[in-house]
């Protein structure tokens, strides 16, 4: 498995700060699929309201985060997309980080479908589970 379950793996980044950024997009996904169902467009609601909060509030989390932290999201979310094998760790970040080096991770990150599942399943690929997390 992942290098013993992930125990020797560093992830350059801490499982709280990927939680947060999980339950933030989660956020953001729940508040468009409500917007969505809803099927008033005529008027701006208190969900959309919200929606544009939460959207705001985690492409701000991603912008305070470090250039470390972010590529180490991107890498996470790939992992968790199937891009690549927890084996592929290293490769994942030396290819993220050329990603990154345009410096649009936020809008990247916040613009990927299902970030919060990526991130959890990246997580997972390594035997750890972001609902274990405290927060």
């Amino acid at each position: 498995m992942a290098e013993e379950e992930g125990e020797d793996v560093d992830l350059g980044i801490s499982l709280v700060v990927v939680a947060t950024v999980v339950d933030l997009a989660n956020a953001v996904q729940d508040a468009e699929e409500a917007r969505l169902g809803d099927g008033d467009d005529d008027e701006v609601t208190d969900e959309e309201e919200e929606d544009e909060l939460s959207e705001e509030m985690l492409t701000d989390y991603l912008d305070e985060l470090n250039e470390e932290q972010q590529v180490a999201l991107i890498a996470l979310a790939w992992v968790g997309r199937g891009d690549y094998e927890p084996e592929d760790w290293s490769e994942a970040l030396k290819l993220a980080a050329e990603r990154n080096a345009r410096g649009d991770a936020t809008a990247y990150l916040s613009g990927m479908e299902g970030l919060g599942d990526l991130l959890s399943e990246g997580v997972g690929a390594f035997g750890l589970a972001i609902e274990e997390v405290e927060r």
